[in-house]
């Protein structure tokens, strides 16, 4: 996995459609829906201490919850859906935490891969979504391309 880079920020903040904040070892990102009551504060911390390892942290400040994934290993952004998934993979199990330009935002964690290429409709109801939402993540990853 490469880190972060410049340029990967840049095509983040075209696709969430905001200007990020740099500030001492991380990048913010303040997303509004005023129609909808949503805000959300994005950080993406490129490279930072976390236990015994280093890597990519992604954290979510919103009105109700803070979320965090850690050991990010790559993302996809799809400007069709204006939305970025940032996702972390261990030993064949992923988490996706999915950034919406609407301010809103998603959590998948610990989904088997396998689910991300079968039949969704041999999936039952209540997994199906995660296996959806995540597909796009069987893609290039990290390459900033659409997915």
């Amino acid at each position: 996995m490469r880190p972060i880079e410049e340029k990967d920020i840049r095509r983040i903040a075209e696709v969430l459609g905001v200007e990020p904040i740099r500030e001492e070892n991380s990048y913010r990102f303040v997303l509004e829906n005023p129609e909808e009551g949503r805000k959300l504060s994005l950080e993406i911390y490129p490279q930072i201490r976390m236990g015994k390892e280093s890597g990519c942290l992604v954290t979510v400040y919103t009105q109700t919850s803070h979320l965090q994934l850690h050991a990010c290993t790559s993302y996809v952004v799809s400007e069709l859906l204006g939305e970025v998934t940032f996702v972390a993979e261990h030993e064949g199990r992923i988490s996706g935490l999915i950034i919406e330009r609407g301010a809103g935002c998603n959590l998948y964690a610990n989904v088997d891969r396998s689910m991300l290429s079968g039949d969704f409709t041999q999936l039952g109801p209540e997994v199906m979504l995660s296996g959806i939402a995540l597909s796009l993540a069987e893609g290039d990853l990290l390459s900033g391309d659409e997915g």
